[in-house]
C-alpha cells in the first residue's frame, strides 16, 4: 500500500529510475520487434505495476487516483506501449470487476490481474459501434445455464495477450438499456482473436479483433445485473479518460525535455538554436500548456479520491490533454527541424504514437459532446 507520503515518494523514485534505466533504452528494440521484451514484463510484475489500483486485499498496491496519475506522469515518459501492457489491468481491464463484480468474481480474477498472471482487456468497440457504443450488436442470448455470445469486437487493446475480457453484449432491446457486461476468459471455445492490427504508431501495444461464435459464457460470469452493462462501461471510461490524460502529460513532458536538450545542443549561425526567440516561443508555449494539463489532471484525480462525480472533469482532462499533447508533438518536431522527421530521433516516433490519444477512450469530438450536454443538463458550469 502506498498511503504515506514517504513511501509514495520512494516508489515514485523507483518508477522514475526504471523508466530512465530500463524502458527508454529499450524503446528502439520495441519499435523494431513490435513486442515488449519478456524481461521487462517480468520486471513490471515484480514491481507491482500490474496491480497498482487493485486493492491490497486482492494482492494489489491499492494506490489512490492521485498516486496513480503521478505514477503515470513518470511511466509514460517512455514509449506509450509500456504503459499499455499494464494500463488495462489497472484501468479498463479490472475496473468493471471492481465496480460491479461479486465477491466471488473479485476473488477469482483480481489477484491474478494484480500479479500480471492475467492480462485484462475491455471489449466494447465494434466494426459498426465505435463512438456510438450504445448501438453495439454483439448478442448474448440467455439459455438454461449459460449465455450464447455472437459478434465481433474491434481495436481491442491487448487482445492478443489477454487472458480475460470485460465484454459488453446485448441481452435486451435496442439502446443502452439492452447492454449487459460479462467477464469472459479467453480460453473458452468460440473465441477467436484476429491478427494484430498494423497501426500508425505505438508498436508493441497490440490491438486486434475478437470474434465470438456461439461462445458459451456461464451465467455466473454476468457482471452486475442485466441491462447495466452500458452504465458500468461509462464508469470505467470516466477513470480511463483521466489516466489517458495523465499519459498525455507524461508523453508531452518527455517530448519537451528531449526538444529542450536538442535546441541547446544544436547550433546554427554560431549559437544554439535554443537562444533564438522563435524557437524559445515553441518551447514556452509547450511548457505553459503542459503545466495547465498537469494541474487539470491532478485536480480531477483529487476530486475522484474525495468521492466526487468527475465525469465532466475527466472529459475536460481528456479533451485538453490529448489535444495539448498533439500540439506539443508538432512544435517539438518543428524545433528539431529536419531531424524531427528522421527516425533516429525519438520525437519522430512519439509524433506518431501520441496521435492515438485524441481517438481512443472517446474522441475529442465525443468529449466535446459529453461536456456540452452535461453543462446543458446542469444549467451551470462545473465547480472549481
Amino acid at each position: 500500500m502506498i498511503r504515506d507520503l514517504q513511501t509514495h515518494r520512494l516508489f515514485l523514485d523507483t518508477v522514475t529510475r526504471f523508466v530512465r534505466e530500463c524502458l527508454i533504452p529499450a524503446e528502439e528494440e520495441v519499435a523494431q520487434t513490435d513486442a515488449i521484451p519478456q524481461r521487462i514484463v517480468d520486471q513490471m510484475r515484480s514491481m507491482g505495476l500490474f496491480g497498482l489500483t487493485v486493492p491490497e486485499e486482492f494482492g494489489g498496491l491499492g494506490v489512490t487516483t492521485e498516486e496513480e496519475v503521478l505514477l503515470t506522469f513518470e511511466l509514460t515518459q517512455a514509449s506509450p506501449a509500456f504503459r499499455s501492457i499494464v494500463g488495462t489491468n489497472n484501468g479498463i481491464g479490472a475496473q468493471g470487476i471492481l465496480i460491479a463484480g461479486t465477491a466471488e468474481q473479485k476473488a477469482k480474477y483480481l489477484p491474478r490481474l494484480a500479479s500480471g498472471e492475467l492480462i485484462g482487456a475491455f471489449a466494447l468497440t465494434e466494426p459498426g459501434a465505435g463512438s456510438d457504443a450504445a448501438s453495439l450488436t454483439t448478442s448474448a442470448q440467455r439459455n438454461a445455464d449459460h449465455y450464447l455470445v455472437n459478434g465481433t469486437k474491434r481495436y481491442i487493446t491487448n487482445a492478443p495477450e489477454a487472458g480475460v475480457f470485460t465484454l459488453m453484449a446485448r441481452t435486451g432491446g435496442p439502446g443502452a438499456a439492452g447492454v449487459s457486461a460479462f467477464i469472459v476468459e479467453s480460453g473458452i471455445p468460440g473465441i477467436t482473436v484476429g491478427k494484430p492490427d498494423r497501426k500508425m504508431g505505438q508498436r508493441g501495444a497490440h490491438t486486434a479483433d475478437v470474434i465470438f461464435e456461439d461462445c458459451r459464457v456461464p451465467l455466473e460470469d454476468l457482471l452486475g445485473e442485466e441491462g447495466r452493462g452500458f452504465a458500468i462501461a461509462m464508469k470505467v471510461l470516466d477513470k480511463g479518460r483521466l489516466v489517458i490524460a495523465a499519459a498525455c502529460v507524461g508523453a508531452a513532458t518527455r517530448m519537451l525535455a528531449d526538444t529542450l536538450r536538442y535546441t541547446l545542443e544544436r547550433k546554427q549561425f554560431g549559437q544554439p538554436i535554443g537562444e533564438f526567440e522563435l524557437v524559445q516561443a515553441l518551447i514556452a508555449d509547450s511548457q505553459a500548456e503542459l503545466y495547465a494539463g498537469r494541474c487539470m489532471v491532478l485536480d480531477a484525480a483529487r476530486r475522484r479520491d474525495e468521492g466526487q462525480d468527475i465525469s465532466l472533469h475527466a472529459s475536460c482532462c481528456k479533451l485538453y490533454a490529448s489535444e495539448m499533447c498533439g500540439r506539443v508533438a508538432d512544435r517539438c518536431v518543428q524545433a528539431h527541424g529536419g531531424a524531427g522527421y528522421i527516425s533516429d530521433y525519438a520525437i519522430e516516433r512519439f509524433y506518431r504514437d501520441v496521435r492515438l490519444f485524441r481517438i481512443f477512450e472517446g474522441t475529442t469530438q465525443i468529449q466535446q459532446i459529453i461536456i456540452g450536454r452535461g453543462l446543458a443538463r446542469q444549467k451551470c458550469v462545473i465547480a472549481l
